[in-house]
Formats: C-alpha cells, sequence, structure tokens
C-alpha cells in the first residue's frame, strides 16, 4: 500500500518531481493524459530550442545510388534564430505553399554548393526528352479524338453514301481515320503466342478432328451396310407379290410386315453388293456452305465420294456441349452432277475434289434440307479440306483424260485473277473499310432480298468506291459470272470474282472465332458480346505502353460497327467481310491467324 503522506524530494536532469500526494492512485489502468506534449508545450517550458547543427552542402558529391528525384536547395540566409523563440516557431504557422514560394522567389544559391556533375545533367536530358515525347503523343491522340467526334457529329445527307462510304475523302490515296483504326488489329502479329502453347493446341484440334472424321465414317458404313439388303427394293418387290398371293398364313405365324428382320434372316438373294471392301474405296472431305448465313454457314459437313459407283454423300457433324455428339446425312448418297459453270449437267468425277472446288445442288431435291437453305434455289459448298492421301491413291488407280473444260476453266481463273490485282493495289490497306462498305451497299440494293444483281447495280457499286475496272474485263468477267443468262448474279458471287477471296485455312479460324461467339447458334452476336470477349492484353502497342487496352478495343469496335447494318449486333456476313478486307494487307498465313488466335483466345 502506498504511503500518500509521505513526501519526497527527487531531482533528475533538473526536472523538480511533485510530491506523492499530488499523484494520483494507480488503478491497473493508465488513463488518458489529459496533457499531451507538443511543440507548443515545449516551447512553453524551454525558452532556448535545441540547437540546429549548420547544413555542409560541400560535402555532398555524386554517387552510384543516385536517384532521379531533383532536389530544392535550402537557403542557409534565414536559420531560425536560436535564442528566440519566435524566431523558431513563425515559419511553421507560414502557409506550407507559400513558405516554400517565399523560398523560391528569393532564389538563392549557396556559395558552397558544387556544380553539377555530367552524370546528372545527362539525367535530366533524358528525362525531359521523354517528357515531351508523351506530351506529344497525348496531343495527337486528343487531335484524332476530336476529329473523329466532329465527324461523327455531322448531319447526313446523303443516307447510302454516308453510311457505306464513311469517311470517304476526294483524295482516295490518303488513308482515313477508320483506315488506320482498322490496321491496328494488325499489331497482334507482331507478337505470337508462345510456341509450346501454340504447338499443343494445335495437336489437340487436330486429335478432335481425326475423332470427328471417325465417328463420321463409322456411322456412314453403319447406314450403307446395314440397309443394303434390308432397304433393298428388290425385297420389298419380293414381299409385295408373295403378300398378293391367295394362300393363307399360317395363324399362328406372326405376319411378314410385322416381324422384325435382321440382316442375318433374309434369305432373299440381292444383286446389291456393297461391302465394307468397296465402301472403303472412297474420298473423304470437308466442306462449308457458301451462305451469308450464320447459322448455315457454319454448319460442319463431311463428305464422302466413292468410285465405284461415282456417287456421293455429306453428313452434318452436331456437337452439343461437350460429349454429346450427333451425325446425321445432310445430302442422301446418290449420284449427281453440275448445276452451274462450264460443266452444267456433268456428272461429278473424281477431278472435281480439290481444296477450294464448289459442289453445287438443286435445293428442292432434298426435302431434309434446312427452311433457310429451301430458299435459295442452288446449294452451294466449298470443300475446305481433302483426305489427300486417300485422292492420290485413287488418283493413281483411275486415270481421267483432260478436256476442253479444264483449259476453258483455266482462262476465267486467269480473267479473274487479272482483275484482282489490280484492284489489290487500291484495297491495300482499306480493304476493311471498302469491303464492309460494299457489303453494306449490296445489301440495301438488294430490294428483292434474293441475293441477286443486275449489271448496271454492279457498275454503280465499283464506281461509287472507286475501284475502276476496264470495260473489257467487267465484261469478260460478267460472261463468265452470268452463265445462266439471266442478267442476274448473286453479288456474294460477284465479289468473290472480282476482288477475290481468303484461302480457307484463313477463313477456317474466322468461322472459329465467329463460332465461339455465337455460342446460342443464332447467325449474329450482340456487340456487348463481342466488347466481353475481346481481348486486347496482348497487342503490341499495349505491351510497350504506347495506348491501353481500352482504346484497341473501342478502335475495333468503332470500326466494326461500320461493317454493320444493325447498331446492337453484328451477323456472320459483317464479320467475314471485315476480316476479308483485313486479310488482303497480309501476307503470311500465320501472321493473320495470330490476328484471330490472340483476341478471341481460339
Amino acid at each position: 500500500m502506498i504511503n500518500t503522506g509521505t513526501q519526497m524530494d527527487l531531482e533528475v536532469k533538473g526536472v523538480a518531481a511533485t510530491s506523492r500526494s499530488q499523484i494520483q492512485p494507480f488503478f491497473g489502468r493508465k488513463k488518458p493524459l489529459q496533457q499531451r506534449w507538443t511543440s507548443e508545450s515545449w516551447t512553453n517550458q524551454n525558452s532556448c530550442p535545441p540547437v540546429v547543427p549548420r547544413l555542409d552542402l560541400g560535402s555532398l558529391v555524386d554517387s552510384d545510388d543516385e536517384d532521379n528525384f531533383s532536389y530544392i536547395p535550402l537557403s542557409t540566409a534565414n536559420l531560425p534564430n536560436s535564442s528566440s523563440t519566435l524566431g523558431w516557431v513563425t515559419p511553421c504557422q507560414t502557409p506550407y505553399t507559400q513558405y516554400h514560394l517565399n523560398k523560391l522567389d528569393q532564389n538563392t544559391i549557396p556559395e558552397n554548393l558544387p556544380a553539377p556533375t555530367d552524370k546528372y545533367k545527362l539525367k535530366y536530358q533524358q528525362s525531359k526528352t521523354e517528357i515531351k515525347e508523351s506530351y506529344k503523343q497525348y496531343s495527337q491522340r486528343n487531335a484524332e479524338n476530336t476529329k473523329s467526334n466532329v465527324t461523327h457529329k455531322q448531319s447526313p445527307r446523303n443516307k447510302i453514301d454516308e453510311k457505306c462510304v464513311q469517311d470517304e475523302e476526294a483524295n482516295t490515296d490518303d488513308l482515313t481515320t477508320l483506315d488506320r483504326k482498322a490496321l491496328l488489329q494488325e499489331g497482334y502479329a507482331d507478337n505470337p503466342c508462345d510456341k509450346q502453347q501454340r504447338a499443343r493446341k494445335l495437336d489437340a484440334e487436330i486429335v478432335a478432328a481425326e475423332k470427328k472424321k471417325q465417328i463420321v465414317a463409322e456411322q456412314v458404313m453403319i447406314d450403307h451396310l446395314s440397309r443394303a439388303v434390308i432397304s433393298d427394293p428388290e425385297q420389298n418387290l419380293a414381299i409385295e407379290q408373295k403378300e398378293s398371293d391367295h394362300i393363307l398364313p399360317d395363324s399362328k405365324m406372326t405376319p411378314l410386315r410385322f416381324r422384325k428382320r435382321t440382316l442375318h434372316e433374309t434369305k432373299i438373294r440381292t444383286h446389291s453388293t456393297l461391302t465394307e471392301n468397296v465402301l472403303s474405296h472412297k474420298l473423304q472431305f470437308d466442306g462449308r456452305i457458301l451462305s451469308r448465313n450464320g447459322r448455315d454457314a457454319c454448319r460442319e459437313l463431311i463428305g464422302f465420294f466413292f468410285t465405284h459407283d461415282q456417287s456421293l454423300t455429306i453428313y452434318e457433324y452436331r456437337q452439343f456441349g461437350k460429349n454429346r455428339t450427333n451425325v446425321l446425312p445432310f445430302i442422301q448418297k446418290s449420284i449427281y452432277n453440275h448445276q452451274c459453270g462450264r460443266r452444267k449437267g456433268k456428272q461429278y468425277r473424281l477431278g472435281d475434289f480439290y481444296v477450294g472446288a464448289t459442289l453445287t445442288f438443286f435445293s428442292s431435291d432434298h426435302l431434309s434440307l434446312p427452311e433457310s437453305i429451301k430458299e435459295n434455289t442452288l446449294l452451294k459448298l466449298r470443300i475446305t479440306n481433302i483426305d489427300q492421301i486417300a485422292l492420290d491413291s485413287l488418283k493413281t488407280a483411275s486415270v481421267e483424260q483432260e478436256d476442253d473444260i479444264i483449259i476453258q476453266e483455266t482462262n476465267d481463273r486467269l480473267v479473274f485473277k487479272a482483275i484482282q490485282d489490280v484492284l489489290k493495289e487500291k484495297l491495300h490497306k482499306r480493304g476493311v473499310r471498302i469491303l464492309t462498305g460494299l457489303g453494306k451497299y449490296f445489301q440495301q440494293l438488294d430490294k428483292e432480298g434474293n441475293g441477286l444483281l443486275d449489271k448496271a447495280d454492279f457498275k454503280q457499286a465499283l464506281k461509287v468506291f472507286h475501284l475502276e475496272v476496264s470495260e473489257k474485263d467487267f465484261e469478260s468477267a460478267w460472261l463468265i459470272l452470268n452463265d445462266n443468262g439471266n442478267g442476274k448474279v448473286d453479288y456474294g458471287e460477284f465479289k468473290r470474282g472480282i476482288i477475290g477471296e481468303m484461302n480457307e485455312y484463313r477463313k477456317s479460324y474466322v468461322r472459329k472465332a465467329f463460332m465461339k461467339l455465337d455460342f446460342n447458334k443464332s447467325g449474329s452476336v450482340p456487340i456487348i458480346n463481342i466488347r466481353k470477349c475481346y481481348c486486347a492484353k496482348k497487342h503490341s502497342q499495349v505491351i510497350s505502353g504506347h495506348s491501353t487496352e481500352e482504346e484497341i478495343k473501342s478502335s475495333f469496335l468503332e470500326t466494326l460497327k461500320v461493317a454493320c447494318s444493325k447498331s446492337d449486333e453484328v451477323s456472320y456476313g459483317e464479320f467475314e467481310d471485315y476480316y476479308e478486307g483485313l486479310s488482303i494487307g497480309i501476307v503470311d498465313d500465320e501472321d493473320f491467324v495470330n490476328i484471330l488466335r490472340t483476341p478471341w483466345g481460339i
């Protein structure tokens, strides 16, 4: 127990101790101090502050650890007076900004301050150059954004030309703002993805493709081998003849028409000699439908050409989720002929199958086709891939004679190539703007909605987009395209002939990207979904720091929206036109694939 009555005088370092009677009792927890220790209380108790040593700036020298921050030299003329409390406190009571402005205005330099070294001067010059360069780039971006905003706010005068020929200037040799923004997509070609990761993805794609082909081939063999005898027409005739006889059947035996029959139970010998060995002599190929309808264009078709009877069949492969698949006949097995072109009316043979070949069928002959395909008179299929090993072995076994039609088709290709070479220079670096605008222009001219236009419409379109073609070349191309003589040609076929198209390797990645976006299989993708799926993180300008991800994404969406007839969604035809125009200026296939693979993650 502390005796509060006892007094004790203590003196520690000149501070007099108070008596114990003045000390408050301790109750187990410290109470907060009622009088805090502040600079003001310290000043009141001490009339003289401690002496501040003078700063010797001459002892400071440059070192390797010198940082990039600049310093402001302190003035030695206004050191606080150690003998005066007012001189010590006054600078603290002055506002911070005003105090330092006063110091800078005095502009006093200590006498003993050493001159800046060459190393410091070099760092200062580099910092100054970087600041000027960054400000220059910032000013340029602001100027382009201001110009773009002013262009979009202008009132439309001619609606067709305003929507389809945007940013068309008097001097067509200069690139527009839209062209420059579209060319930003080429930045993905400079930074290909990791080689090991790319090789793994490629191996996985090859395994998946082979598995898909195997599933379809097995289904084809099951369909045709099991139906060869059971569904043979001769067997049906024999059953009808037996039922027509007036022989009473056995009452205990089930009628033949209700009896379940298998391949081993039949005793009817037929002339059909289909066996697994006969069906194995086949050529397998992949195909796609030539259509601007995204739902039809993205169908996965696998076809088979049988050499024993020159027949062919095409199956559609469907995948639902990850594990569920379905294989259904798309074109029934039969012997077919060409329906247009130089070979119109001639039967398909082995030489007609190669990558890039077009197969034509009458849609009315196939009742099981989707309604969207039946709207067109002709169904056109493009061969995208083929079993080259099987093709070489089958060509060795069967020798085909060359005819005059092959020479005519070669001459037709030379006519188109001459026109395409002339237009390629004009489309270089402007392909996105011109092809997307041309597609929208054709859609507006197509009042009937069947995709057919006459010669005057095509001439007018070429004139509007400054794609001058000589009259001789245009007439030669028109004679080839208008093979039926009705005076109208599908504008998709006209674009493929006059301007050309990307190869099937490139187009396969365009379809993969669109199929990833169109997970509902509706044929169109909302703009908001494209914004969510597009990733600009690996763009070369984003990596270097010259642009942000949002700037690259906004540039892409702005150029893509120009191609769209609807402001809130993109169709497959518009998506294909965009990358068709971008493909014209890219020589290497792998660079183009990187442009699609990197932002879409395919």
